[in-house]
């Protein structure tokens, strides 16, 4: 695996454009209100708070650490990475966001927001000004217990890390996780586009970009999977489901 463009042929998740009544199907508030019934007023109420941002160019902040905080938004094209940076300048890499989940959630409970993010590509968002949306939520239950699932999810994803993985079952776990995520946008779950470099995987991963590189190389050799440029094509989905059986817990 290298940083070269990515190779023609694998889907790029992206979500399509929803409408007055109806969010982009893969995105994280999709099914949150029109499973509750709600009726079309309440729908327009929440799409009028919702703001067709960008393209934010590869490289480019979407918001920095200690930016006050006023909405969370929801990928609608391209990749973005959370971020912070340690007391001795390091970058601790927290996540990986694909189109149809929400950035800026570990703000919710914060004037500011606590961490940076950046565009991995070209990115356009949904954004949702918060404040109002809160408001909105206070009226509508299931909202509001969309937003505090996603909440849920965003910690849970922060902590499956911390354990004493092998650099394996570290591997296994992020590529079953992408896999996961391009399934539920209805695309292949064994084409995977890597838009993220080798350096960022091996951050957040907590390993080092080499040993990324060496496993990968692993997995390629024993028939895992079939590494070309920033392209996954998983081979034994099973293999890598049992690998990161531990980190995933499930």
């Amino acid at each position: 695996m290298n940083d070269g463009a990515a190779q023609a042929g694998v889907p790029h998740p992206g979500s399509d454009d929803g409408d007055a009544l109806r969010f982009c199907t893969s995105c994280a508030f999709a099914g949150a209100c029109i499973s509750e019934g709600y009726d079309k007023s309440a729908l327009r109420q929440l799409h009028v708070l919702v703001e067709h941002v960008g393209p934010y160019d590869t490289g480019k902040h979407i918001f920095r650490v200690g930016d006050p905080f006023a909405a969370i938004a929801a990928v609608r094209a391209g990749s973005v990475k959370t971020y912070l940076i340690d007391e001795q300048g390091r970058e601790q890499v927290l996540g990986f966001y694909l189109p149809g989940e929400i950035i800026g959630l570990n703000a919710l409970h914060s004037p500011v927001y606590t961490c940076s993010a950046v565009a991995l590509e070209p990115v356009l968002l949904c954004r949702f000004l918060f404040p109002k949306m809160a408001v909105l939520a206070s009226r509508m239950p299931g909202l509001q217990q969309r937003l505090f699932a996603l909440l849920s999810e965003d910690i849970g994803k922060a902590a499956l890390l911390s354990g004493a993985f092998t650099a394996d079952e570290r591997m296994a776990a992020l590529l079953v996780s992408l896999s996961r995520r391009y399934a539920s946008r209805g695309l292949s779950p064994t084409r995977l586009r890597l838009s993220m470099s080798r350096t960022d995987i091996g951050n957040y991963l907590r390993l080092a970009p080499e040993t990324v590189s060496r496993v990968l190389r692993r997995f390629a050799t024993e028939g895992t999977i079939l590494a070309e440029g920033r392209e996954v094509s998983v081979l034994n989905a099973a293999s890598l489901e049992q690998l990161a059986r531990s980190v995933l817990r499930s």
